[in-house]
């Protein structure tokens, strides 16, 4: 059988993985003063971060239609395809999951859509395992165990430097900024079957880089390691310095996209690592 994986544009996987490892991608869509621009297009993600926190409205995020995962489902099927696999975050966060699952109806059994639970990278790194399994023509399920596998060993650290775009998106509910905003703590927060948990703060940005240093080392030998980001190169590029040779493959850094980015703010830092 011949497997396709398709994801979006929240897994943040750079174009040369993209191509690499023959993932199709749908993009998101992000909206700024009522102007819609597909995510990747028209603004670039220095600009975003840098325009942010001066935006009069606040940025918000829209998800393509059905229709766009229906368009890309059967151009992909037209190459020869027999099933895909469509990897995207959770319902709860995103409509883009909802988009997929509905696509799927003028196709049958021939799409399985997954709940990566997650974003950025650490859905990107299951589109990746999914990916080369496919690569090498394993069945279905074999496929679908792998990603699995691989999903247990995801590890997703962030740190804001502020709770105030959390709290502006509306998504997460224990996100009242006013306290850490008025103390300029730097909140950490991971995600969960969907569900974005926050894991402490440190009350310095130093403090907190050295907490994401100390979180890293503890996870041992990685398989896979992505540094994130927000508009905050230099640190990510020292953090990277730091564990490079703590990876089998070969990591990397992603300035987070801005349909992502619009809900976390400027001057973040974090991680996604795959132990082995």
């Amino acid at each position: 059988m011949k497997t396709a994986i398709v994801t979006d544009s929240t897994a943040d996987l750079p174009e040369n993985l993209l191509q690499t490892y023959q993932i199709h991608s749908i993009p998101a869509t992000l909206v700024i003063n009522g102007q819609s621009f597909v995510d990747g297009d028209e603004i670039s993600r220095d600009e975003f971060y840098q325009q942010l926190p001066t935006m009069e409205t606040p940025p918000s995020t829209a998800t393509p239609s059905s229709g766009v995962f229906q368009e890309t489902y059967q151009n992909i099927f037209q190459q020869g395809y027999d099933h895909i696999i469509s990897i995207h975050p959770p319902a709860r966060l995103s409509g883009l999951f909802n988009a997929a699952r509905l696509a799927t109806n003028n196709f049958r059994s021939r799409v399985t859509v997954i709940d990566s639970g997650t974003v950025t990278l650490s859905m990107g790194f299951q589109a990746i395992s999914a990916a080369e399994a496919a690569m090498k023509n394993l069945p279905l399920s074999e496929i679908l165990t792998t990603l699995e596998n691989v999903r247990k060993r995801i590890h997703l650290l962030a740190m804001l430097d502020s709770l105030e775009y959390v709290r502006r998106s509306g998504r997460v509910s224990w996100a009242t900024a006013s306290v850490g905003t008025l103390l300029q703590l730097k909140p950490f927060l991971t995600l969960k079957d969907g569900h974005v948990l926050r894991l402490g703060q440190a009350r310095t940005r130093h403090k907190g880089i050295e907490h994401l240093y100390e979180s890293l080392r503890r996870l041992g030998s990685l398989e896979r390691l992505a540094i994130l980001h927000t508009n905050a190169l230099d640190d990510a590029q020292k953090m990277m310095q730091e564990f490079a040779a703590q990876v089998k493959s070969t990591p990397f850094i992603v300035n987070v996209t801005t349909v992502i980015g619009t809900h976390v703010g400027p001057n973040g830092l974090g991680f996604v690592a795959v132990v082995e």
